[in-house]
């Protein structure tokens, strides 16, 4: 990978597909028509995804508001229960109309794209943000957030309303690359993972893209490049980086599969949805 989008000499790179990606949903949710079409996540419909958005927005402002504070008290649920608690908040959000929905939105969005526009190189790996769910992270993870929202929820949108030739944007898909490994660890299964031990390649093709090796043991998730995978008991080899982070995010079963049946399978139903 050129580039390492979690560097802060990537920062404009960064900020400038989280508007490109942002401009693309704004695009959907600003015409009336689209706003109960379907989307492929779940049963929400374009006006879920705007309310998630209000929701996840509002919380990282809240959280930057309190680390700035050192305010300490905040903790991490957990990615088990993210799901559930997202999906709870973003339907309360039916009840709110469409245009003061948007308006609160991209009212939200500007606030936080000005603090993110105004990290400097210490704020953007050295400060903590508690995440509702995960804990405390660098604020860098905050703008990769924002693209995996904005990108992957248009897609989502763009599914529901036929477009079933979309993907993801390979510049936005790219940035995400190196956090799906991070989704990774943190989603595995630990019911399916008991007594586990398995290893295998990942292949991701493009500018974006490298080797990666994964070991799986006793629930235990661990990654890192490497320069030749083709020993491994399984290799997924993925055309494009839209094509990894979609199937990371478990919206498609991508990837050419190569090797042991078994690790292959194992592989594919190990990590739960988030």
């Amino acid at each position: 990978m050129a580039i390492n989008p979690m560097d802060y000499s990537a920062k404009d790179l960064v900020l400038d597909v989280v508007r490109t990606e942002r401009g693309n949903f704004y695009q959907i949710i600003d015409d009336p028509k689209n706003w109960e079409s379907p989307t492929r996540s779940g049963h929400w419909q374009v006006r879920d995804l705007v309310g998630h958005m209000i929701d996840v927005t509002e919380g990282y402002l809240t959280r930057w508001d309190m680390a700035r504070r050192g305010d300490d008290s905040a903790t991490g649920l957990g990615l088990l229960v993210m799901a559930k608690e997202l999906d709870r908040v973003a339907l309360t959000f039916r009840t709110v109309p469409r245009e003061e929905a948007i308006a609160r939105l991209k009212a939200d969005s500007d606030r936080l794209m000005t603090i993110l526009d105004g990290l400097d190189a210490d704020q953007w790996s050295g400060f903590n943000v508690t995440h509702v769910f995960m804990g405390p992270l660098p604020t860098f993870f905050y703008p990769a957030f924002q693209i995996m929202d904005y990108g992957v929820h248009t897609w989502d949108m763009r599914q529901g309303l036929g477009q079933t030739d979309a993907v993801v944007d390979e510049r936005a898909a790219g940035v995400l690359v190196p956090y799906m490994f991070v989704l990774m660890q943190y989603t595995v299964d630990q019911e399916s993972a008991k007594g586990l031990d398995i290893s295998y390649g990942i292949v991701v093709d493009g500018e974006w893209g490298g080797q990666w090796r994964v070991q799986v043991k006793d629930g235990q998730f661990t990654s890192e490049p490497s320069s030749d995978v083709s020993s491994l008991p399984a290799v997924f080899h993925f055309k494009t980086a839209s094509e990894f982070v979609l199937t990371a995010f478990q919206r498609i079963e991508g990837g050419e599969a190569s090797g042991d049946p078994e690790v292959i399978a194992k592989a594919r139903h190990l990590y739960f949805r988030i």
